[in-house]
């Protein structure tokens, strides 16, 4: 049995004023399906096409509860976190390729 890896992701817009944080078992592709506008939501309605901050996990289980812990932090805490890593808030889409 294959243990899938899992991520959790944080997406913002080109002002950087809008978060969203997901999770899947394959980032690049739900980066790239983000960044086409394939899934409807709340990422199609506001443009958030710019991966700003990831992690990596052993197993999606671990992802599913740090993402749960994310989502109930307040915005601050998630900007703080952005910026530890990427302080620019620069698009790190082609850093995963």
């Amino acid at each position: 049995m294959q243990i899938k890896r899992g991520f959790i992701y944080i997406f913002t817009n080109s002002y950087n004023t809008v978060l969203y944080i997901g999770v899947t078992s394959n980032l690049i592709k739900r980066v790239w399906e983000h960044k086409n506008n394939i899934i409807d939501g709340f990422t199609k309605k506001y443009h958030l096409h710019k991966l700003v901050y990831f992690e990596v996990f052993n197993n999606i289980e671990e992802a599913i509860k740090r993402e749960k812990y994310l989502k109930g932090k307040s915005r601050t805490y998630k900007k703080e976190l952005i910026q530890k890593i990427n302080p620019k808030y620069k698009d790190l889409y082609n850093d995963i390729l």
